[in-house]
């Protein structure tokens, strides 16, 4: 069975504010469209999309070589029936029809309008109407409304693709939605639950509530590093990217800068994305000598080009000497330059072995970094 989504982005919406279409406005980070398309190019049981644009807005779909672009109509109808009319050959059973203006849909939301499709040629979610119904004459109340059996319509809608084809061929382009182009056509359409969150963006208040519910989901993620370099011969140690004076030097293929490679994997660690010996082998000649700030901006990029950005980062050096504290404030304001952060962001700190195991007999130094990441 092949699914389908239908991104509806062809309105000119400006009541948001902002001074452009609120699909290209950006929402934590990312532009509503993106937000929204994400929704479906990671739900699994999704096959294509097709994403409708105005004319003019053609050009921003140069980023989603994977998706069907279509151009829009005049009406909201219009738009829908072109998008439905992309799948016409595709093998499509089920389409879903979703207002781009709804970047917060779950999967939850998806599979259960997926699932009603199974026992119904139509399905849409809804919340039921709680709060008291009023009519009113401007700003005064005339009358009460029953609320009973009242649903509040969300997207996205259900259906299968050959039922709604034909219902928006019968259709006179005045419905308000798709359930309503259902209806009128004599299908039958399940509501399923929906979700307080899955608003849909029309004012600028709309946009200040979706940024809080954003921050309610943060996509966190932590990850641990752990490094250890013996001492050599030598009159500096590189810590964190500082030059310490010592009466020796740590030994290792690169620079030997313990507390940035903790640092490096520990971001790594937080991708999942291997250690500092796969990205940068230490077979490899090429890195001999190289200074560790190359291995740690590399792990900085691969979080950014993954959404993620450092929300701080905590190193703790662990060793008898040479004294770390004269050096602390140096550590911080270097680490955080490399990582692309204020210094508060950033803990540098030591600790000693008490006189136990390698680091208490003065064999080396080693270090341990922790780093949260959370998206951008």
């Amino acid at each position: 069975m092949s699914n389908a989504a239908v991104i509806v982005a062809a309105g000119r919406g400006m009541r948001a504010g902002g001074g452009v279409p609120k699909q290209w406005r950006d929402l934590g980070g990312q532009t509503v469209a993106d937000r929204t398309l994400a929704a479906f190019r990671s739900h699994p049981r999704i096959d294509r999309i097709v994403v409708v644009l105005s004319e003019g807005d053609l050009d921003r779909a140069s980023g989603w070589p994977e998706l069907i672009v279509v151009t829009g109509g005049a009406t909201r109808a219009a738009s829908v029936a072109n998008g439905l009319k992309a799948l016409a050959d595709t093998g499509t059973r089920n389409v879903l029809i979703h207002d781009v203006a709804r970047p917060l849909v779950s999967p939850e939301v998806i599979d259960r309008v997926l699932d009603a499709l199974d026992t119904h040629p139509g399905a849409a979610p809804a919340l039921a109407v709680t709060d008291a119904l009023w009519r009113g004459d401007g700003p005064r109340v005339v009358a009460t409304a029953d609320r009973s059996n009242l649903w509040r319509a969300q997207t996205p809608q259900g259906f299968h693709l050959d039922k709604i084809l034909a219902a928006h061929e019968v259709s006179d382009g005045s419905a308000a939605d798709d359930v309503e182009v259902a209806v009128a056509a004599g299908l039958d359409v399940a509501i399923v639950e929906g979700e307080e969150r899955n608003l849909k963006i029309t004012t600028a208040a709309d946009f200040d509530r979706a940024a809080k519910l954003l921050r309610t989901n943060m996509d966190l993620r932590v990850g641990n590093g752990f490094d250890v370099h013996a001492f050599t011969a030598g009159d500096a140690v590189r810590l964190c990217g500082v030059d310490v004076p010592h009466d020796k030097a740590l030994k290792g293929h690169s620079d030997a800068d313990v507390g940035l490679h903790a640092l490096t994997d520990a971001i790594y660690g937080a991708l999942a994305d291997g250690d500092i010996g796969q990205h940068f082998p230490p077979s490899d000649p090429q890195w001999k000598g190289a200074e560790s700030d190359i291995f740690l901006r590399h792990a900085v990029s691969r979080a950014t080009v993954r959404g993620y950005a450092i929300a701080n980062a905590d190193v703790t050096l662990i060793c008898e000497r040479p004294k770390v504290g004269p050096h602390a404030e140096a550590m911080r304001q270097t680490v955080a330059g490399i990582l692309g952060v204020a210094p508060d962001r950033v803990s540098v700190k030591a600790t000693t072995s008490e006189r136990l195991g390698f680091a208490g007999r003065e064999e080396g130094i080693a270090a341990l970094a922790t780093v949260a990441l959370v998206a951008s």
